[in-house]
């Protein structure tokens, strides 16, 4: 396994219970902390990491030759929205060398990419880097995989051993051989793909297509804040239909929905196709964290004040800051003159500092504000209850729950 964070890990643990597995990852800390007992993501207990047979390494070196090789590696965006692919290709490389072993002893290993990627990449850019890093061919000494993740930070629900992993594989016998290892570990099956490209694009518009619904809502919310109404009791009313389909708008942040579709938009614009639907709902959605924060500013009469925010993560509890567009809020009330202060019981503060430049006060509830916004409803905050919420607001001061959490008893919410 290459790559084990929030996606790696949870599969090489399931795997490690059928077969012999060994994870890799570049960063020395994240594997001391895994020896330790602690998967920082929270994921994985330390009861389930102490009683796994994974074996863990930060150096390629130690790793044996295998019959699969499965990368799990971040693919972001660029600051312009472009796919940064710098990541798998450098994973790739480490792949190279190691299949090149494998292949001299004697094997013939299948490379399996999860990583979220536009169709093409894993045959048109990763397999040439592993054919010059191994001096193997694809096709002949080494095949191709490619099966996209499914993880949700934080979902105890839809975990790795209980999904519909689809599959697919560079020839029908090495589709089955995929099929077979990931049938192993899911009680959800599998689904076989028509192709590689199949299964990337697949993954790609799974996200694309949630994105667009959020687009949707976020764009209602806007309107029916022009005109004073709730856009939670329009829903309410909408919802009684049978078929009408249960979003909700809000910040869209994380690694997958506010990123993917810019990789299915790059391929789309390379082949000459102007994606009007993708770029315009990920206009709305980048733009809703500038939209909250003027209309809160609005909502205090344009008055400056101290502002207390209540989660920064980019969902409820999990301690993932990944594409936070909390963040953003909280630059856009700051450059709105607002005193902001911000607090979260799951992020870590260091990355939070490093990430986004921001403090996470632990002392912020022992204080009153003139603005109290409750971003990320983590269990911890709803359990304190509105009174607790209204008694952190100063006289005369706004209470404001972003996703309805609090049962209409906020002064403002979408």
């Amino acid at each position: 396994m290459i790559g084990l964070g929030y996606v790696g890990l949870p599969l090489a643990i399931a795997l490690a219970k059928r077969f012999g597995t060994t994870g890799l990852d570049v960063d020395a800390v994240r594997i001391a902390e895994l020896e330790r007992g602690l998967d920082r993501t929270r994921e994985i207990t330390p009861e389930r990491l102490a009683a796994s047979s994974l074996k863990l390494t930060g150096d390629p070196k130690n790793c044996p030759p295998a019959d699969f090789y499965i990368v799990t590696v971040p693919t972001p965006i660029d600051n312009n929205n472009r796919p940064d692919l710098s990541i798998v290709e450098a994973a790739s490389r480490t792949v190279g060398s190691m299949i090149e072993r494998a292949s001299a002893a004697g094997r013939t290993p299948i490379v399996i990419y999860e990583s979220t990627v536009y169709p093409g990449v894993t045959e048109d850019i990763c397999a040439p880097i592993l054919e010059q890093v191994s001096g193997l061919e694809c096709g002949t000494d080494f095949f191709l995989a490619y099966s996209p993740e499914r993880i949700n930070p934080g979902d105890r629900e839809h975990t790795i051993d209980k999904i519909t992993k689809v599959v697919s594989g560079q020839t029908p016998e090495v589709l089955e051989e995929v099929a077979q290892l990931y049938g192993a570990i899911t009680s959800g099956g599998v689904f076989r793909a028509a192709s590689i490209k199949a299964a990337e694009a697949a993954k790609v518009i799974e996200n694309a297509q949630r994105d667009i619904n959020i687009a949707f809502m976020n764009e209602i919310a806007q309107i029916f804040g022009r005109m004073d109404l709730s856009v939670w009791d329009v829903l309410e009313a909408a919802r009684t239909k049978w078929n009408f389909l249960p979003f909700g708008p809000g910040l869209v942040g994380g690694h997958c929905i506010g990123v993917d579709p810019y990789y299915l938009s790059h391929r789309a614009e390379e082949l000459g196709h102007d994606p009007k639907v993708i770029l315009a709902g990920r206009g709305v959605n980048d733009s809703m964290a500038d939209w909250v924060g003027e209309r809160l500013h609005a909502a205090r009469g344009a008055a400056k004040g101290t502002a207390l925010v209540l989660g920064l993560t980019f969902k409820e509890d999990v301690p993932d800051l990944r594409n936070s567009k909390v963040a953003d809020l909280v630059a856009r009330l700051t450059g709105l003159g607002h005193d902001v202060t911000v607090h979260d019981p799951h992020a870590d503060a260091a990355e939070a500092l490093q990430e986004y430049g921001l403090t996470l006060d632990e002392t912020a509830l022992d204080r009153q504000y003139d603005l109290v916004l409750l971003a990320v409803p983590h269990r911890e905050y709803v359990a304190m209850g509105a009174a607790r919420f209204r008694g952190l607001t100063n006289s005369g001061g706004t209470l404001a729950d972003l996703k309805g959490a609090l049962g209409g008893a906020a002064d403002w919410t979408l």
